[in-house]
């Protein structure tokens, strides 16, 4: 019932880069399969993932801040699909050391944990690092999703991480795109899609 009032939510509201990417997600992501949440936060992403997997998928839900694991735990422990999640208490730049491709899908909610200390942010290094790992993980027919901040300090610098990455990645193995809402500050955030081409 839950995952088909979230599947019916498609395009009613696609105000921001969290509902486009969570589009993105419920238009790519099926039961069975196996995807990463590369920073949990407050457990929503982790939550429809697990939602989209199903019984049969997995999800790998990583985050370095103790708060984060512990309201995605109660998240998925609310929705009863806690049993689909692996929660990782880890930066998500080694994504590689418990995770083994091929997955569906990465996401990344880059910034600072919604309602938490805001001097805890993602970081450049450690972002470029786990987006390398990323890109080696996803099958074909994968995508990498990272919904990009750059209004708080230090988020111009990762942005340009991200996007000398993804401009980086060849054409005939990958399509990338860049998705901003016109109508809204620059400050706001923004999506970056990159899917690897089916061969």
């Amino acid at each position: 019932m839950r995952t088909e009032q979230r599947g019916a939510q498609n395009w009613e509201n696609l105000r921001g880069a969290v509902p486009l990417c969570h589009l993105f997600l419920r238009e790519r992501v099926r039961p069975g399969d196996r995807v990463v949440d590369a920073t949990c936060g407050n457990g929503n992403d982790s939550l429809l993932l697990a939602e989209l997997v199903g019984p049969t998928g997995r999800v790998w839900a990583f985050d370095s801040q103790e708060a984060a694991i512990t309201a995605t735990d109660a998240a998925l422990r609310e929705a009863g699909c806690r049993e689909r999640v692996e929660l990782v208490y880890d930066g998500h730049e080694r994504l590689a050391e418990y995770v083994a491709a091929p997955v569906t899908a990465v996401i990344f909610n880059l910034g600072y944990l919604p309602g938490g200390d805001k001097r805890f942010v993602t970081r450049p290094d450690s972002t470029r690092a786990a987006l390398v790992q990323a890109e080696s993980l996803i099958g074909p027919g994968g995508v990498v999703l990272v919904v990009v901040y750059t209004g708080h300090p230090g988020g111009m610098e990762e942005w340009e991480i991200v996007r000398t990455w993804a401009e980086a990645l060849v054409p005939w193995e990958f399509n990338v795109w860049q998705a901003r809402q016109l109508n809204r500050s620059e400050a706001a955030p923004f999506l970056v899609v990159v899917e690897k081409v089916r061969t």
